[in-house]
């Protein structure tokens, strides 16, 4: 690790809202099976995250493990840590998970030929269960997620602690402003939960959270937010270093994935409401510029474009359950993944 600006290093342990960068000189997943016996299996799990070279994140501010951002609040720069064990975050193994169904039962509901062992289906109530065996009378199935009882042997190096952004809401003026090594953007682009697992596959984007933006109410809930009488639209909120990513690139990012919903008022996908309008919200003058320019190549027979653009007001996090929820369910979030971004775990 070479520190290419030693003058935004601190020399005390993180804390909260501090970026911090680390390395982790050895990682391997652990785990144990239903009867708690040490499951090789889980050796061959490949992360949802990037492990490999020198790895940024915000303290307490998403991406990663909450066992890894506990870990690294207790080091010192420069301070290696040997063999610590990272709670995975899935829980232990509940064998009340695991169950057996009459192939009697399942009769020609769904296509058998498609399905073998590993298969994973989508129950009626939403429910994801894995096939783990099958023969002709019974198939057995399990509920459980594939992390549930694993957890991550590591050795992990804090290589700097820098301070994270100052500015989190809209800052008025121009170029006289002083800006943060690191910067905050923020975006409504309907259920909030795709939008941030793309923003965290983006290389430059040390954190993310999830939570709800430009209303009145103080400190909402998600029920509130969803009854769409606080004036609250569900946004995420992206912290990013400048000199690794452009805004543009993140408002290009959030007009590539509303796509023609651009033109919906009120709408994205099938999400409907004014807790699901979309629109970008500005932290400084500059990135309000840079938004608008961009949109003004939409609209141009396509209709009237519905997309907000305004100064960054107050932002609410939402509950820990809604954060990172596609990385818990398990979608990558390594930085630069392609694979299709699911808007369910």
């Amino acid at each position: 690790f070479v520190d290419d600006d030693p003058s935004s290093s601190l020399s005390r342990k993180p804390k909260s809202g501090d970026i911090v960068t680390f390395t982790l000189l050895r990682f391997r997943t652990t785990g144990s099976d239903e009867d708690g016996a040490a499951d090789e299996s889980m050796d061959a799990l490949e992360p949802l995250f990037d492990t490999a070279g020198t790895l940024r994140l915000v303290l307490d501010g998403g991406n990663y493990l909450p066992g890894l951002h506990k870990l690294l609040s207790t080091m010192n720069p420069g301070e290696t840590i040997e063999g610590a064990t990272i709670d995975a975050g899935y829980g232990g193994y509940n064998p009340e998970r695991a169950f057996e169904v009459s192939t009697a039962v399942i009769g020609d509901s769904i296509d058998t030929s498609l399905v073998k062992v590993g298969t994973v289906l989508r129950m009626g109530n939403g429910m994801e269960c894995r096939v783990t065996d099958m023969n002709d009378e019974t198939w057995s199935l399990d509920a459980n997620h594939v992390m549930a009882g694993a957890a991550y042997d590591a050795d992990v190096k804090l290589e700097k602690v820098e301070e994270g952004p100052k500015n989190w809401d809209f800052v008025e003026g121009g170029e006289e402003v002083i800006k943060d090594k690191y910067e905050v953007a923020t975006f409504a682009l309907g259920c909030f939960w795709g939008g941030e697992l793309a923003y965290q596959r983006m290389p430059g984007v040390v954190g993310t959270h999830v939570g709800y933006t430009q209303g009145q109410k103080e400190n909402p809930t998600y029920e509130e937010v969803c009854s769409g009488t606080t004036g609250h639209t569900e946004a995420i909120r992206v912290i990013y270093d400048p000199n690794s990513v452009s805004y543009s690139s993140l408002v290009q990012l959030a007009l590539d994935r509303l796509g023609g919903d651009v033109y919906k008022l009120n709408q994205v996908g099938n999400d409907r409401g004014t807790q699901y309008r979309h629109g970008i919200y500005y932290h400084n003058d500059e990135q309000g510029k840079v938004a608008k320019e961009l949109l003004k190549g939409h609209g141009s027979g396509d209709g009237e474009v519905m997309t907000e653009v305004e100064e960054a007001k107050i932002f609410y996090v939402a509950e820990d359950y809604h954060q990172q929820y596609l990385l818990k369910g398990g979608q990558s979030a390594k930085k630069g993944a392609s694979e299709s971004i699911r808007c369910y775990g």
